[in-house]
């Protein structure tokens, strides 16, 4: 091989190099000019050489390493002159080709490495050029033909990239899609199959025509069956249907097949719906109903017939998270509780959503009002308004359950009341004057009492509301209505079914096996949003999550250790990443404290949130010099008393039974193993929400911090969540139970946000904006309740 060094023109005969594992810088004088440096790079020695030149033979063929290269020519050399070959930068030649005749004269060139200097050769004495194109087409094809369409599909994937207009590429890109898909149909991939032969057909119409739509016809065949045996008909109907759509008169064979298929279901389940209708078996007759025009939907008679049923027995299922074993519409930490608590149970004052100032309650007995100087509140009892058995409740009676709530022996007893009462006096049966102690901003946020059906000379704990608690079977719980129906079309029943995950629930919404959902995960509230036949609306009011210790565990006793928790969870990681799925979802954030921040700036919502306090950040340095800071003070303390020294137990973090909390608690325990804390997550039972006592030490709660005012001592307070005994706490739940107006009350709320920042008698994590989700075929559902069954006794099913 003979090279020629351009601005000198002097003849150069490269040595050959030993095989070293290094690069190798190979310098030779020529005349009294500059130095030519040659570079040889090098692999190292267990895999093949790649060589800027050699002056014999040919390069080693690198493999899938070829793609690691920059773009290059390889031109190779007579024997004639000498032999060998030059790897080079892609050469400007007419069509990237080697020339034909050969012309005469010479080629200048620049060799891989050394781009500094130019290289001339004569082209007689050039054997070939194997242009980089060229050898990434021949790289596909020799894969293509060895069934190797792993390594194929990067060579291919360059080609499109750089070389779209390649004559060569349209073959090399249909064989590669038809013979691929062949080799995942017969591993039983159908899938995958059937989506590179829609793209081989999109790319390349005229490839084997007729062929494509027979293969394309029996994998759809093979799908259609895979997916309807494993349940999964809404996949099996969105498949038919593009099919129908994007094949409309190409005579595909599963079409009318599975069409018949569909029918041929339809109409057994709509057999079984008659006969259960006939039998009086409502329940059967509207699942089979529903089923039959899911399954088919434009069966004959299908529609009518589920409008049918829902006329004769209106029944609602609804998709819940939780199923409630406690039912209490007052629960602050139980979601599951105060939602099916409001079907069951009236509350004395019932919260109807957010105002300006605080929440707004109404009074189910009739009317109130208050004094300019809020220091008599006054109830008016209105029965005549009322349906049974709410009106049959007098002012002697209320008047008793308000004195009750004052006494300290009475297990009804509740402190802020009682500290907010003075006087409690009648005027009459139908009215009720309270006389307060001082002005109070709003006194009744301090009775939202249940009223059960012993108000009206019933048993303890029977139900006022339309519906009573009926059949619990497995994750399935029944309430059905106890008396006549308000209008015709009030479901008659109301059922709760538990979905494994949120998920779950959006699949069955969508698939008519439920028509409400209660609470999304925030980004299956996004996605489902999109959706024409169903309605997401959010809550007003939003979820404050936190964790609050439960046990004597010592080190979370001790505010240091509880701080290094903070700094070693990174929340909004959690909050964005895990929860929100890096979706944007406006209301949802970190928070400094146990209280609601508001949904945007400015709002009311957020008078108890103190914006200039800002959550602390992730850094788990500082977590670990904290916890370390800790336990020294433990064994100061523990010397000083002639103690042992406190072990660090491992944490027990309990959740509750559903998806959002497990995935929130899981990513915590990832983050403060990381720290060394040894972490153990407890799941607890269905329907609760709180551990028993010494079953955990510190646990997940969503609460309903929905106001404030009164909700600062339940969560905070030494009767509350936390428990908590700390002095600068109970300071603050005093002062701001002692407060005259708006003012005073939004004032300390905020010093209470600041102290139970510092303190941490609860590790605030973030709130979330909750929503819920209904097909639009439910009517009067409300969209500004605060709880689902808000409205329920105007539910109806649209006919």
């Amino acid at each position: 091989m003979r090279l020629l060094f351009s601005n000198s023109q002097t003849s150069l005969h490269p040595q050959r190099f030993p095989n070293v594992s290094r690069l190798v810088l190979t310098t030779i004088a020529a005349k009294a000019s500059a130095l030519f440096v040659v570079l040889i790079a090098m692999m190292p020695t267990a895999s093949a050489q790649l060589l800027n030149y050699a002056d014999s033979g040919r390069p080693e063929s690198p493999g899938l390493e070829l793609l690691q290269d920059e773009p290059h020519d390889l031109i190779f050399f007579t024997q004639e002159s000498g032999g060998g070959w030059v790897k080079t930068r892609l050469m400007e030649l007419p069509n990237r080709e080697m020339p034909n005749p050969v012309p005469k004269g010479t080629l200048k060139f620049s060799i891989v490495g050394i781009e500094q200097q130019e290289f001339i050769a004569k082209w007689k004495d050039i054997e070939n050029i194997d242009f980089w194109e060229k050898r990434l087409e021949r790289e596909t094809a020799e894969r293509i033909k060895e069934g190797d369409f792993v390594g194929a599909y990067p060579f291919l994937s360059v080609l499109i990239r750089d070389y779209p207009s390649r004559p060569g590429l349209r073959q090399l890109r249909t064989e590669f899609l038809w013979r691929d898909a062949g080799r995942r149909a017969k591993n039983r991939e159908f899938g995958a199959s059937l989506a590179m032969l829609e793209e081989l057909r999109r790319y390349a119409p005229e490839y084997r025509t007729q062929v494509v739509l027979k293969a394309i016809g029996a994998l759809t065949d093979q799908l259609m069956d895979q997916l309807v045996t494993a349940g999964n008909f809404e996949l099996g109907q969105q498949l038919l249907a593009r099919l129908e759509k994007e094949y409309r008169g190409q005579n595909l064979s599963s079409i009318s097949k599975w069409n018949a298929e569909f029918l041929a279901m339809a109409e057994e389940k709509r057999d079984l719906a008659l006969a259960a209708l006939e039998k009086k078996n409502y329940r059967e007759a509207r699942k089979y109903s529903r089923e039959s025009i899911f399954l088919k939907p434009d069966i004959e008679g299908g529609t009518e017939l589920v409008r049918k049923v829902d006329q004769i027995y209106p029944l609602v299922n609804v998709g819940v998270l939780q199923t409630a074993t406690v039912l209490d519409p007052t629960r602050l930490d139980n979601w599951a509780a105060r939602r099916a608590g409001r079907l069951l149970y009236r509350v004395l004052f019932e919260m109807q959503g957010a105002g300006p100032e605080g929440g707004e309650y109404e009074f189910i007995f009739g009317d109130t009002e208050q004094s300019p100087d809020r220091q008599r509140f006054s109830m008016f009892l209105e029965p005549e308004r009322l349906q049974p058995p709410l009106n049959q409740v007098d002012g002697f009676y209320l008047a008793d359950v308000l004195a009750d709530r004052v006494q300290p022996q009475s297990p009804n007893y509740f402190s802020p009341w009682a500290a907010a009462v003075q006087a409690i006096g009648l005027d009459g049966p139908k009215r009720i004057d309270c006389i307060l102690r001082r002005p109070n901003v709003l006194p009744s946020a301090l009775i939202q009492v249940t009223v059960d059906g012993e108000w009206f000379g019933g048993e303890p704990g029977s139900p006022t509301g339309d519906y009573r608690r009926d059949v619990v079977e497995g994750d399935v719980v029944r309430y059905v209505l106890k008396g006549k129906p308000r209008t015709d079309l009030q479901p008659r029943e109301i059922v709760e079914i538990r979905t494994e995950s949120a998920a779950d629930g959006v699949s069955k919404l969508l698939q008519g096996e439920v028509d409400v959902l209660d609470q999304l995960f925030p980004a299956d509230a996004v996605r489902l949003s999109r959706n024409r036949d169903v309605r997401v609306v959010n809550y007003p009011l939003p979820s404050v999550h936190m964790l609050v210790p439960c046990s004597d565990h010592v080190y979370l006793a001790d505010k240091t250790f509880r701080r290094a928790l903070v700094y070693g969870t990174n929340r909004e990681d959690i909050l964005n990443g895990e929860l929100l799925e890096s979706l944007e979802v406006p209301g949802c954030r970190v928070l400094s404290g146990p209280f609601p921040a508001g949904l945007e700036d400015n709002d009311p919502l957020g008078y108890a949130y103190d914006q200039s306090i800002a959550p602390r950040n992730y850094e788990p340095r500082l977590a670990k010099l904290l916890m370390t800071m800790a336990q020294k003070q433990m064994e100061s303390e523990a010397s000083r008393k002639k103690e042992e020294v406190p072990e660090l137990k491992p944490i027990r973090l309990a959740y509750p039974p559903e998806n959002l909390s497990r995935i929130a608690c899981e990513a915590i325990r990832s983050q403060w193993q990381l720290l060394g804390l040894e972490i153990e997550l407890v799941e607890l039972p269905v329907g609760r929400a709180f551990p028993d006592e010494g079953a955990a030490d510190i646990a997940y709660v969503s609460a309903a911090v929905w106001e404030p005012i009164i909700d600062a001592r339940r969560v905070l307070g030494p009767e509350g969540m936390a428990g908590s005994t700390d002095q600068l706490i109970g300071l603050g739940l005093r002062r701001l139970e002692e407060s005259k107006n708006w003012r005073d009350a939004r004032d300390r709320l905020l010093d209470l946000h600041a102290i139970a920042h510092h303190e941490l008698p609860v590790l605030p994590l973030w709130q979330l904006v909750d929503s819920y989700a209904y097909s639009r075929d439910l009517l009067g559902v409300g969209s500004d309740i605060v709880s689902l069954y808000q409205n329920a006794e105007k539910w109806r099913l649209s006919q």
